[in-house]
């Protein structure tokens, strides 16, 4: 009897965002990724309303407004600043930054353009404003452990890291 995707089950899949409009990979993950199917939420909702019933070795299709998930683009989270301003660390585009404003509160940018004089960092989310298609494989599905139940995925074992190799993001 082949296992159906249903709340309680663990799911190992792997997906591919791409731009509807251009064809371009936006995204991809190609490890396997796993999760509890109704205990942990790890793509949109519409998404896991699609897998509902799947099961392994099914590939779908879901074409999502990147709007819907991410919001509409914001200008406001859009800044650029001279370049002599910017620690050298942080000068490569697509480097992802952490910044704070003075709320406390912390957000992930994004940067997206560097010439002679200026580096720009975006805010928003790289897939708000765009329609984009989810291409999901589902590898595996089995009735989850009580750990994963209760973790809501694969338990995960810290790895060991050489604090001398850490860089900011």
């Amino acid at each position: 009897m082949t296992e159906t995707i249903r709340a309680g089950k663990y799911v190992e899949l792997t997906y591919r965002v791409r731009d509807q409009q251009t064809g371009r990979v936006l995204t991809a993950i190609e490890f396997p990724l796993g999760y509890v199917h109704g205990h942990n939420e790890i793509l949109a909702p519409s998404i896991h309303a699609q897998l509902e019933g799947r099961a392994a070795v099914d590939v779908i299709e879901v074409a999502l407004d990147g709007n819907l998930i991410f919001g509409p683009r914001d200008e406001s989270l859009v800044f650029s600043d001279r370049i002599e301003n910017v620690p050298e660390e942080y000068r490569q585009v697509g480097l992802s930054i952490l910044m704070e404003n003075d709320r406390g509160e912390v957000r992930s940018f994004l940067v997206t353009h560097i010439d002679d004089e200026t580096l720009t960092v975006d805010g928003n989310n790289p897939l708000c404003g765009r329609e984009i298609v989810f291409t999901l494989e589902v590898l595996s599905v089995r009735d989850a452990t009580e750990e994963e139940l209760r973790l809501g995925g694969p338990p995960v074992a810290a790895p060991a890291v050489d604090p001398s190799l850490l860089r900011p993001i």
